[in-house]
């Protein structure tokens, strides 16, 4: 064959169709998402738009409920060194400080995330541990909960719920083989959160206990652990706390408290901040009293700014402004759920259960809250995540979702054949 010929003849091979036998490496195959889940157009890869919107949008609306809140706190005699937007300055620049700390958070790939598992969780042993040495740990209203940083009190119950989520999540991928087996899957994990929860009972802040106890919980069902072992463990845990409540006489009077807050033995006691707390949302009927129209945050709800901000809102809002807030997080629940579910089924397990873990933290603590503000569950000291007064609870919720944020970067890259 002439050297012309040849040279024809190879361009030809380059382009006629090869059969399959011919192939020289198969083509890669990109992992699908889950169904309903929407695939992004190409190039389009970035962080999820409606959820950071979302976030923005709670961020928002909790800062002007904050200033609403607590515009007339400096009118107490306790508040009385404080200016008027004291609350309101520290909530924002919490919020600014958390901002920068997820845009940080973000830089991070998540295997970074799966490294540090361990070592944070230990860190929040350490901080919990340390809040409760005197002269080191502040004490409020006879909880001993915070670290005083100069420019913000640093709750180590927050730290604790991002740590526990991702050391429970790193816990499973590393017992995957023996999740089936109750003592070696799961019984290390509960002296784990045992710890925990015998750190946070001694501040006390039992509320944190539960929403790290369902945030392992949750991790340990969503990552195989068979639902007859799961049924086992949650009443193990219901019975746990069940034993906390009926051997602490003040524990044991709130239950009662809530059950009848009306009476006159509790309303005004232990059943005060229930009464106020649904007399507000009475007052704020289907459309609400108007922004800045509330009457219980003139010093007659307690912790109107934190643990009850959602009775002023039902006050001011109504009916229509519960719902809709209600409605903003069981949407955020969901979206982080599904991002959760893509992660796995890009076989990235680690985010996967450490996302669905951050979804069940907020979407949990935001229904306590909810229910409790309702008079639908027993008072209970848990803040409205993203929007009640707390700077460290806004921190580690915004460096939270900053990690869910990079988790669903790194699905859209994968789904478009780039690496994590």
């Amino acid at each position: 064959m002439s050297a012309r010929a040849a040279s024809w003849w190879g361009r030809l091979a380059d382009i006629w169709p090869r059969g399959r036998s011919d192939r020289a490496e198969p083509l890669p195959v990109r992992a699908r998402a889950p169904a309903g889940t929407a695939r992004p157009a190409p190039g389009a890869v970035g962080i999820d738009q409606p959820l950071l919107w979302v976030v923005v949008a709670l961020l928002c609306w909790g800062l002007v409920m904050v200033y609403s809140a607590s515009v007339a706190l400096p009118d107490n005699p306790r508040f009385a060194s404080y200016s008027t937007y004291h609350f309101v300055w520290r909530h924002a620049l919490a919020a600014a400080l958390g901002a920068l700390a997820g845009w940080v958070a973000f830089q991070f790939p998540v295997e970074a995330w799966k490294k540090a598992a361990v070592p944070l969780f230990l860190l929040s042993l350490l901080l919990l541990v340390v809040v409760l040495v005197p002269f080191i740990g502040k004490g409020v209203n006879g909880a001993r909960r915070w670290i005083p940083l100069g420019i913000l009190n640093f709750q180590p119950s927050e730290l604790a719920k991002l740590a526990v989520a991702l050391y429970a999540a790193d816990y499973m991928v590393r017992r995957m083989e023996v999740k089936e087996r109750f003592f070696r899957a799961v019984w290390p994990m509960a002296v784990a959160v045992g710890i925990v929860g015998v750190l946070l009972l001694a501040e006390p802040d039992m509320g944190a206990f539960m929403v790290i106890a369902v945030i392992a919980m949750g991790i340990l069902f969503l990552g195989g652990v068979s639902a007859r072992m799961f049924f086992l463990i949650a009443l193990v845990v219901v019975a746990a706390f069940a034993m906390v409540v009926l051997t602490n006489e003040w524990r044991r009077e709130r239950i009662f408290a809530y059950l009848d807050p009306w009476s006159e033995q509790h309303a005004l006691g232990k059943g005060y901040q229930l009464t106020h707390a649904l007399i507000a949302l009475g007052r704020g009927g289907l459309w609400g009293v108007g922004l800045g129209g509330s009457v219980e945050k003139l010093h007659w709800l307690p912790e109107a700014h934190t643990d009850f901000l959602l009775a002023v809102i039902g006050e001011e809002f109504g009916f229509v402004g519960v719902l809709t807030l209600i409605g903003l997080f069981m949407w955020l629940t969901r979206r982080i759920m599904q991002i959760g579910r893509q992660a796995i089924a890009l076989d990235q397990v680690f985010a996967g259960l450490a996302v669905q873990g951050v979804g069940l933290w907020i979407g949990f603590q935001a229904f306590i809250n909810i229910g409790v503000n309702l008079g639908a569950l027993p008072t209970k000291g848990l803040t409205l995540p993203l929007m009640s007064y707390g700077g460290s609870a806004v921190l580690m919720n915004l460096v939270a979702i900053a990690f869910v944020l990079r988790v669903d970067w790194e699905n859209k890259r994968m789904m478009h054949g780039g690496r994590s």
